[in-house]
C-alpha cells in the first residue's frame, strides 16, 4: 500500500474528491438498478453493482495512468485523438448504433462494447484547443493566423455531435468559447462566432424539420415544450423527479430506500442525483454540489500555478467542461432546464463516459504533478543553498 501511494502524485484534495463521488455512485447505481435486474438479469441486483465497480476500478486505473505521464506530452497527443475522434463522429452519424431512439454510440465488434464518440471528441478538441492556443500565444489577436485555425475545428467537431446529442454539442461549445476567453482570443471574435454559431444552428434545426423524418428535432422541440408546461406535453419523466426531491426532506429516506427509483426513467444515469436527493436529502445533495464545486476550484488553482501556458489552459478547460456537465446534469434533475440526456461525471452509470472523465481528470493531476515536482526541487534547491550559505 505505501508503494503505491507513493506513487500517486498531484493535487490530494481532487483524488479525495474522485474516491468520493465513486463511493456515491457505487451506493447510487446499486440502488437505482433494481428495476433493471428485475427487467433483465432475474432480478439479480449484484449484477449491475459488480459491473459498475470494474468500470469504477479501470477508470482509477486510467486515471492513474494518466497523471503518470508528463503533461506536455497530451500535446501532441491531442492530434492524433483529434484525427481518431472526427472520422468516428462521422461514421457514428451515418452508421452509429441507435440507442434511446439517438445514435450516439458505435458498437465494437468481437468484444460488443458500445461507446460513444463524442467522449474521446471532447477531451480531444479541448487538450487541441489549448495547444492551439499555447503556439499562438504572440498572434493571438490575428484574425486568419490564429483565429480561424482555433475555430474551424470546434465548429467541426460540434457540428458532427449535434445532429445526435445536441445538449453535448452546445456543452462543448461553451467550454471552448470560455477556453478561447481564457486564451485573450478577442473578445469581438468571440461573440462573432458565438452569433454566427447560433444562426447556424437555427438554420441546420429549420432544414432538418423540414425533411420527412425530421431527426431528433421533434425530441427536442418536445422536451423544451415539456419544460415550458405546455399542454399535451408528457411531463413523467420530470413530474417523477419531483416526487423524488420532495420526498427526500433533509436527510433523505437513507441508502437503498427509494421509491421513484420504479418509476424514474434512466434513474441511474440522467436523473441519479434526483434519486441522491431523495435517499440522502437535501444535505447529500447539496454535498455532491460542493465536492463538483471544490474539483473547479482545485482545477483553476492547478491551472493558475501551472508553469506554462498549455498546462494552465488544459487544467482550466478540462475542470470547466466536467463541472459545467455536471451543473447541467443536476439542473434537469430539478427541473431548471429541459431533459438533455447528459451524465452526471463520475456518478451515472456507464461505461466509456465514466473512463473518460477518468482520463480528464488524469490529465489535470498530471498538470499538478509537474506543479509538486518544481516545487519540491526549488524547495530543495533553496535548502542546499541556504546551507552552503550561498544566495539562490
Amino acid at each position: 500500500m505505501q508503494t503505491l501511494l507513493k506513487h500517486i502524485k498531484g493535487d490530494r484534495t481532487i483524488w479525495i474528491v474522485v474516491i468520493f463521488l465513486y463511493l456515491v455512485s457505487t451506493l447510487a447505481v446499486y440502488s437505482s438498478t433494481g428495476t433493471l435486474a428485475y427487467r433483465f438479469r432475474e432480478g439479480n441486483t449484484e449484477y449491475y453493482l459488480i459491473k459498475h465497480m470494474v468500470i469504477i476500478l479501470l477508470g482509477l486505473g486510467l486515471m492513474f495512468l494518466a497523471h503518470r505521464v508528463k503533461y506536455t506530452y497530451y500535446s501532441r497527443i491531442s492530434q492524433l485523438a483529434l484525427m481518431i475522434a472526427i472520422p468516428l463522429l462521422l461514421f457514428t452519424l451515418l452508421r452509429g448504433t441507435t440507442i434511446h431512439e439517438a445514435s450516439r454510440w458505435i458498437t465494437l465488434p468481437i468484444i460488443n462494447v458500445s461507446f460513444q464518440s463524442s467522449d474521446l471528441a471532447k477531451l480531444a478538441i479541448i487538450m487541441y484547443l489549448a495547444r492551439l492556443l499555447t503556439r499562438k500565444q504572440s498572434i493571438i489577436k490575428d484574425f486568419n493566423s490564429a483565429f480561424l485555425p482555433m475555430i474551424l475545428p470546434v465548429i467541426l467537431v460540434c457540428g458532427l455531435i449535434m445532429p445526435a446529442n445536441l445538449s453535448t454539442a452546445l456543452v462543448l461549445f461553451v467550454t471552448c468559447v470560455a477556453l478561447m476567453f481564457i486564451g485573450r482570443v478577442r473578445l469581438k471574435y468571440i461573440l462573432a462566432l458565438t452569433g454566427i454559431s447560433i444562426a447556424g444552428a437555427a438554420l441546420f434545426i429549420v432544414i432538418i424539420s423540414a425533411m420527412p423524418e425530421g431527426g431528433r428535432v421533434g425530441t427536442w422541440q418536445n422536451r423544451v415544450d415539456t419544460f415550458l408546461g405546455k399542454e399535451g406535453q408528457d411531463t413523467y419523466q420530470a413530474d417523477q423527479a419531483k416526487i423524488a426531491i420532495a420526498t427526500g426532506g433533509f436527510v433523505g429516506k437513507l441508502p437503498g430506500n427509494s421509491t421513484q427509483r420504479n418509476f424514474l426513467p434512466q434513474a441511474y444515469s440522467d436523473f441519479i442525483y434526483a434519486i441522491i436527493i431523495e435517499e440522502y436529502g437535501l444535505a447529500g445533495g447539496v454535498l455532491v454540489l460542493l465536492f463538483y464545486m471544490i474539483l473547479l476550484y482545485r482545477g483553476v488553482r492547478v491551472a493558475h500555478k501551472s508553469p506554462g501556458t498549455f498546462g494552465a489552459l488544459l487544467a482550466a478547460g478540462l475542470s470547466f467542461s466536467l463541472v459545467f456537465q455536471a451543473m447541467v446534469n443536476m439542473a434537469v434533475a430539478v427541473n431548471l432546464v429541459p431533459v438533455t440526456g447528459q451524465p452526471l461525471p463520475l456518478v451515472s452509470m456507464g461505461g466509456t463516459s465514466l473512463w473518460f472523465t477518468s482520463l480528464a481528470i488524469g490529465i489535470i493531476l498530471s498538470v499538478s504533478r509537474t506543479i509538486e515536482q518544481e516545487e519540491e526541487f526549488e524547495n530543495s534547491t533553496h535548502g542546499k543553498n541556504y546551507a552552503t550559505g550561498t544566495v539562490a
